[in-house]
């Protein structure tokens, strides 16, 4: 039975993945990065081919120097400020989608544009966090989502945070009728030594117009 449920489960086309209307696209490759404060560096249309070549996760501290003028907690090496930016084109066929940029975490005081749009800002380093790119992007030509982090405040913890994008960042494209952000919930109202009784809470999110 199991070796039938493996070649059952090997044996399934490409295109069934993504079932249920959620897709989910690798987004930690291929970004650009400036260490210090580039001013606009939100614009679309600003020259970042002179900024470094990253993957994700990032992070600059690590690279130093090393100084005593830099605080204990963080291990006597720079914050700063640094920005990242990614350019990247959507499939056509996602027009009619949801598409949420997600970030698992920034230290810290994010802020997020796509193409010169201002999403919001994030000022804890360890939350993760999400925003709605649908009404701000285009199918027609290059998108870019740009990053500020904003760590000039490095005495602000008692061990190592590092500076940066320094968890994986996600694209997800959704129906428009979809399962919310962070929108499952399971709980364990009564338990005892014989059972235990699980409640399952589930959030959909319908943003069409039926």
């Amino acid at each position: 039975v199991l070796i039938l449920l493996s070649l059952a489960v090997s044996c399934r086309p490409a295109a069934e993945e993504g079932v249920g209307g959620r897709r989910v696209e690798d987004f930690d490759f291929g970004w650009r990065f400036f260490k210090g404060d580039a001013g606009a560096g939100q614009r679309s249309e600003l020259d970042d081919s002179g900024w470094r070549w990253v993957d994700l996760p990032h992070d600059w501290s690590i690279e130093g120097p090393y100084s005593e003028q830099w605080a204990s907690g963080t291990g006597y090496l720079p914050g700063g400020i640094g920005w990242y930016r990614k350019a990247f084109r959507l499939d056509p066929a996602w027009k009619d989608k949801r598409i949420t940029i997600e970030f698992d975490g920034v230290y810290k005081n994010a802020e997020v544009w796509i193409n010169g749009q201002t999403l919001g800002k994030r000022p804890n380093g360890y939350i993760s966090f999400a925003y709605d790119l649908t009404e701000h992007v285009r199918f027609d030509k290059e998108n870019v989502v740009a990053v500020r982090v904003d760590h000039s405040d490095f005495a602000d913890s008692r061990w190592y945070t590092g500076s940066g994008i320094y968890r994986s960042v996600r694209l997800v494209i959704t129906d428009r009728l979809h399962i919310a952000h962070w929108g499952t919930f399971i709980t364990t109202p009564a338990v005892t030594d014989e059972t235990a009784e699980v409640t399952i809470r589930t959030e959909l999110r319908n943003d069409s117009e039926e």
